[in-house]
């Protein structure tokens, strides 16, 4: 693992004061010129490039590493919904649903629509005590997207093994800078568009679980309703008619990737495993915890999100125009003034804003 700042700052160089990592991140100078690159190539190749499926391959295999979990285990597409939309499916009829109450729509909603479920909601403070004996599917977010609060992973964990329920984890806002086992859980979704720097249109779907070893077959998993050609065991010769073998791994569950989106996510991963979580987590959060110590001294008062790289502040969503105006990028989210802190930051920004607030 490279030390964060010379590696990171090879990378970035925003012209503005970049805050806003939660809602979208900055993609790095590696994944602009693979982008350029393919682009170019395009040209004369066709926009599935020379090789449609190594760039999907050599990302499915980093954000395995990342999130500790077989790369057999890992399913690619361009939707969280879509990605959570198949977990929903693949729920019996009558099944109970447990999620945070106010959690994020692409996790929430295709759970809501599902007929024949249950959704059922708590605070997510209160989450791992509301599960019951009735409970099929506890799905949740790591971090709360519009504050930035942790879960209690372990907690929510422990209480759906004791009922007997699976745990479907939204990593969106999370994967990246907080440490995290998929096989810790039964299912794991991601966007890699903000805090794994990726372009839009890359997500993953990691199935882990206790039988969710290296190797394991996929055979007997969730029927893959959504499954194309790319999902046969040879795509070659999954293009037209019944497909008639399905890959043995999680690629049945695999979406028809966007080419270019993948190229450059295969270049943003690169980076995000040469510098490690744990470094990108200790950066992020001394950030964070500056900001907050700075907010408390002018008399704000942060939602109590301990250990989180955002930092969501009631009371000051007036600001934001103000800070627009100077060069600050940075979100309103649900009555906050909401500030995400990632690689391309550091105190002189954190300094910044407290300054601009001040």
């Amino acid at each position: 693992m490279q030390r964060l700042e010379p590696l990171a700052g090879a990378e970035f160089a925003p012209v503005t004061t970049y805050l806003n990592t939660a809602s979208s991140g900055l993609i790095p100078a590696r994944t602009a010129a693979a982008l350029h690159a393919a682009v170019d190539e395009s040209l004369d190749h066709g926009t599935m490039g020379r090789d449609y499926f190594g760039p999907v391959a050599a990302s499915r295999a980093a954000f395995a590493r990342l999130l500790q979990v077989p790369a057999e285990r890992v399913a690619v597409g361009g939707s969280v919904a879509v990605h959570t939309a198949f977990v929903a499916a693949s729920l019996p009829e009558g099944a109970e649903v447990l999620v945070p109450e106010g959690d994020f729509s692409s996790l929430v909603n295709p759970l809501a629509v599902r007929p024949g479920i249950t959704l059922r909601s708590a605070p997510l403070e209160e989450l791992a005590g509301a599960v019951r004996p009735g409970t099929a599917l506890v799905a949740l977010s790591a971090v709360q997207a519009r504050d930035g609060r942790v879960a209690d992973l372990e907690a929510v964990r422990a209480a759906a093994r004791a009922h007997g329920a699976k745990v479907l984890v939204d990593a969106t806002q999370a994967a990246g800078w907080l440490p995290l086992r998929a096989t810790d859980f039964d299912y794991l979704v991601c966007g890699a568009f903000k805090w794994l720097l990726c372009p839009r249109g890359v997500t993953f779907l990691a199935f882990g679980g206790e039988e969710g070893g290296a190797g394991a077959s996929m055979a007997d998993g969730p029927l893959p309703l959504f499954a194309g050609w790319v999902a046969g065991e040879d795509p070659g010769e999954s293009n037209y008619g019944v497909i008639d073998r399905l890959a043995a791994t999680a690629r049945r569950y695999d979406q028809a990737h966007a080419y270019y989106a993948y190229v450059g996510a295969r270049a943003s991963l690169s980076l995000m495993e040469e510098i490690g979580v744990r470094a990108v987590y200790a950066h992020n959060t001394a950030l964070a915890d500056r900001y907050r110590a700075g907010l408390e001294e002018l008399g704000h008062r942060p939602v109590t999100a301990p250990g989180s790289a955002i930092v969501a502040v009631p009371g000051l969503t007036g600001a934001a125009e103000r800070l627009e105006r100077e060069g600050v990028r940075i979100s309103v989210r649900a009555g906050h003034l909401r500030a995400a802190f990632h690689l391309y930051n550091g105190p002189a920004d954190v300094d910044r804003l407290l300054d601009l607030l001040g």
